[in-house]
């Protein structure tokens, strides 16, 4: 009986990802009619008698008089209706749901595609957000909707089921039950008129509905919900611990290793697999002599993992430890699997002495597993000697490494020639050991072995009866030198395990980090670009090659192009281009190195997001002329999945936030529009009515018209031309400075003339108004655009006609401050709040009034501020003297200000007297 062991951390965060979401059951079914939703309402009337709160958001009773008399004992939340291309429709009502937030809520037809104008485009989107917020789902689905089964269920039917959904959706699922129906049954039920209408049952029947397409359905549907029951089971086993397995259902877990074999063991699993009909892992234990394999070997194991993608399977690449059979069972446990494929190589006597057998010691551990031994058929090459293995192992030695080991042996006889007078004969082979240690760790295994025959001989030769001889007489001695050299190979073989684990532990770390350092550097890019280039850039750093990402153009004109790529250069051919679209549509690897395009000479990975793929990253060899086979190393390949996937998803953050930007601008330009629309609407329409009234009484009425009656129509129609006149002046200055296309003229003019025009333009308006004017006479020139200036001086005016009450002064004072020249217009009118101050000089914001709707574009401030910030000054709105009114203030540099005459004349008599 199986024991529990310590539950797996990663089952805990997915239970911990659940907390405090709703829990999802779906009624599965082979195809429609077979009674999904009836037993949904059935579950959720079972549930109401329980005490829950229970509401329908949707069900579809089409007609079904059964189903519908479960419905009127259950609350429905009304659905909304909306219009779409001029017809009405009734979809669920998300938001009700949410606000009425039940225990349950029945959800039908998962696969549903929403009306254009929903919040969500499918149904099984509204049922996420609503476990999100705690709320348990009951929903239905047929097994023809799910996307992976899509050309299975074509292939089958002969129909294309155009509404699906992605097969993570139903992942999200915490129950699924499988409403079954047997063929003959489900024909009946059709033929009695319970699905469709009795023409349409009879077609269905002849076409969709056969009893050879509903077997496979039903197959299908079967297979889809024992996958689940099978996960739910494996996640049970990780979160309790339990060591497994429990062979409730057949799995194969084939090892692969760098042997000549490894391509032929993942076939046979292939076919294994594919007779028994059960799903298999290729797994491939990392360990610390990874790191010594030879090109071949690496080759080897490379091609194994890839053929075992290709077939179907699924690869599998942990980091082992010291023990590789404990790193294969206890993988095998944690994924419930019952057999295990493993091969055996023929071995020379002195290679098994050596080594010990991973194979044997798994068949010797695996009690509670089928072991499968694949031994060999191919011949092993002449590489794969034991001595082979051994340099693999050890390294390739160099002539320094050698060197260093002399030295160490000859520090060793040194200090054991001083120490002999101090410490006992027996142990000086202790410090040799020394040296073998420090060598071991050093420099590794061929060394170390160099270390203790050099040791052997120094200490026969220096410290043995007689001494400077290599003869021996004492039998102590001769133990010595017999039992030295073991205990130092022992020794010498364990550091350099040690030496490996640590290198290996050190190189995860720093793969570890730098994918950290990744993901932050991700996180922080504001735009695409940088994401881009930062991903190019670490990829080009960790792995060392030439890197490319292409990018879909939006316009769909060139197809992919290259958005970012390796300083190094990057020249794509055709076949390239085309290796990298293969791994767009298909969303699998292609180019060099696959099996797909292998002509190419980049390997195209594609960047794949919750929404499909949204990018391909392109990888290729440094150097100018390229390999004939690329090949990527298990640890480089899990790298550049890793980097895919994280780029992948900053990717389509990226896109998605210019998506958002540009939805913004759109809400932004279309609010723009219809504000301007509406005030053309209103402020064309109301000066060209009073002139066309007047226009229209004088040709009517012109005989009977005195004097004065026609000079105050014709004073109306110009003093309305002139208001329409400033309007248009006012749309045109926004357009220039909206387009940049505004030039200015400036010229030395005397301030107090700008007023003075601008208050005649204005003069109707400011009728009951005094102007007082306050400046200095010797400072009242500006180096301005006297047009320009005198345009904002008259929508000041306006602006304050229009707040302040009749009979009240608007007061205008010129002076200068420090290095500044401050212009500011007051009137005593009820002030501009504190709030709306900035937000004045924006386009058409308009200060709300509670008494009264003053008549403007909302157009006026704004030109002001447009036309003031060109001519390098400020503006802004403050109150006016004691908190009353309000005073609009413009700013402008004191190198603005041009030289009165009267200033000018002073100062040249003063010069002649």
């Amino acid at each position: 009986m199986s024991t529990p062991n310590r539950p797996e951390p990663e089952a805990f965060l997915t239970e911990l990802k659940k907390e405090g979401r709703g829990k999802l059951k779906v009624f599965l079914g082979a195809a429609p009619g077979v009674g999904k939703t009836y037993a949904m309402l059935r579950a959720a009337a079972r549930r109401k008698g329980e005490g829950r709160d229970v509401v329908i958001g949707i069900v579809e009773t089409h007609g079904r008089k059964e189903t519908e008399a479960l419905v009127h004992d259950l609350e429905v939340i009304p659905r909304q209706t909306m219009n779409y291309r001029g017809k009405v429709f009734q979809e669920m009502d998300t938001d009700a749901l949410l606000e009425r937030k039940p225990e349950l809520a029945l959800v039908d037809e998962m696969a549903h595609t929403n009306i254009e104008g929903s919040r969500h485009t499918k149904r099984y989107q509204d049922i996420e957000e609503l476990l999100a917020n705690g709320i348990d789902v009951y929903t239905t689905l047929n097994i023809q909707h799910l996307e992976s089964l899509n050309d299975i269920i074509q292939r089958i039917t002969w129909v294309k089921v155009r509404e699906t959904l992605p097969d993570s959706a139903l992942k999200l699922a915490d129950e699924i039950e499988l409403i079954d129906l047997p063929p003959e049954e489900l024909i009946q039920r059709l033929r009695e008129g319970k699905v469709y209408m009795p023409d349409q049952a009879q077609m269905a029947i002849r076409h969709y509905f056969s009893k050879g397409n509903l077997t496979a359905l039903r197959e299908l549907a079967m297979r889809t919900a024992a996958e689940q029951i099978d996960r739910d089971m494996i996640h049970y086993m990780q979160t309790h611990g339990v060591p497994g397995p429990w062979p409730v259902r057949e799995r194969l877990i084939a090892c692969v290793d760098e042997s000549d074999h490894a391509v032929e063991l993942v076939r046979l699993a292939s076919r294994k697999a594919g007779r028994d009909k059960m799903p298999w892992i290729v797994l491939h234990v990392e360990s610390s002599t990874d790191y010594f394999l030879n090109e071949r070997e690496q080759d080897n194991t490379h091609e194994a993992l890839r053929l075992a993608e290709e077939l179907g399977g699924e690869v599998v690449t942990i980091q082992g430890g010291s023990d590789i059979a404990n790193d294969i069972l206890s993988f095998a446990r944690s994924r419930n699997a019952t057999r295990i494929l493993i091969g055996r190589n023929y071995k020379s006597w002195l290679n098994r002495m050596i080594f010990s057998s991973k194979s044997k010691k798994l068949v010797e551990k695996a009690k509670d597993f089928d072991v499968t031994l694949m031994h060999a058929t191919v011949k092993e090459l002449e590489g794969s000697s034991w001595f082979r293995n051994i340099f693999a192992v050890a390294g390739k030695p160099t002539v320094r490494e050698f060197g260093m080991a002399t030295l160490s042996v000859i520090v060793a006889t040194a200090a054991g020639w001083v120490l002999q007078y101090v410490i006992p004969d027996e142990n000086l082979p202790l410090i040799y050991l020394l040296a073998v240690l420090y060598t071991a760790v050093r420099y590794g295994l061929w060394p170390s072995i160099y270390t203790v025959v050099l040791s052997l001989l120094a200490y026969n030769f220096f410290f043995t009866e007689p001494i400077f001889t290599f003869t021996v007489y004492q039998r102590g001695d001769i133990a010595t030198l017999m039992f030295f050299p073991i205990i130092a190979i022992v020794i010498g073989n364990m550091a350099v395990q040690l030496k490996n684990q640590v290198e290996a532990l050190r190189a995860a770390a720093r793969r570890n980090a730098q994918m950290h350092d990744f993901t932050k550097k991700l996180g922080s890019a504001l735009t695409l670009d940088d994401i881009l280039q930062e991903t190019v850039y670490s990829v080009s750093q960790d792995l060392q090659f030439r890197t490319a990402v292409l990018l879909r153009d939006p316009k769909g004109a060139r197809g992919l192009y290259v958005a970012s790529h390796h300083p190094m250069g990057c020249e794509l051919s055709d076949t390239d281009f085309a290796a990298a679209e293969w791994a767009w549509k298909n969303t699998r690897p292609a180019g060099a190195g696959s099996d797909t395009l292998p002509a190419a000479k980049w390997f195209f990975v594609p960047l794949k997001g919750p929404k499909g793929t949204v990018a391909v990253l392109g990888t290729s060899p440094q150097t100018s002329e390229v390999e004939e086979q690329f090949f990527l190393s298990p640890p480089q390949r899990s790298a550049l999945f890793s980097y895919c996937d994280q780029a992948a998803l900053a990717i389509e953050r990226a896109l998605l936030a210019e998506d958002i930007e540009e939805t913004r601008l759109l809400s932004e330009t279309e609010k723009l529009r219809s504000a301007l629309l509406s005030s053309i609407s209103h402020d064309l329409r109301t000066p060209l009515v009073s002139i066309i009234g007047s226009a229209t009484t004088m040709q009517e009425l012109d005989q009977n018209l005195s004097v004065q009656s026609k000079s105050d129509l014709l004073g109306n129609i110009l003093d309305e031309a002139e208001r329409l006149n400033r309007f248009v002046q006012n749309l045109l200055d926004m357009t220039r400075l909206g387009h940049g296309n505004l030039q200015i003229k400036q010229e030395t003019t005397d301030f107090r003339d700008m007023v003075g025009r601008a208050a005649k333009r204005m003069e109707k308006a400011l009728q009951g108004h005094e102007i007082k004017l306050d400046a200095d006479p010797d400072w009242t020139n500006l180096m301005v655009d006297p047009v320009l200036m005198e345009q904002v001086f008259v929508n000041i005016l306006d602006n304050a006609s229009k707040y302040a009450p009749a009979d009240t002064p608007i007061t205008i004072t010129f002076e200068r401050k420090d290095q500044e020249i401050v212009i500011k217009f007051t009137d005593e009118g009820p002030g501009i709040p504190a709030k709306d101050r900035e937000h004045v000089f924006d386009m058409f914001y308009r200060v709300r009034s509670k008494d009264s709707k003053i008549a403007g574009t909302g157009l006026g401030l704004a030109i002001c501020r447009g036309l003031v910030e060109v001519h390098g000054g400020r503006i802004y709105v403050d109150s006016g003297p004691g908190g009353k009114g309000a005073s609009i203030v413009i700013i402008f540099p004191l190198s603005m200000a041009g030289i009165s005459l009267t200033q000018g004349g002073r100062r040249k008599k003063k010069e002649n007297g």
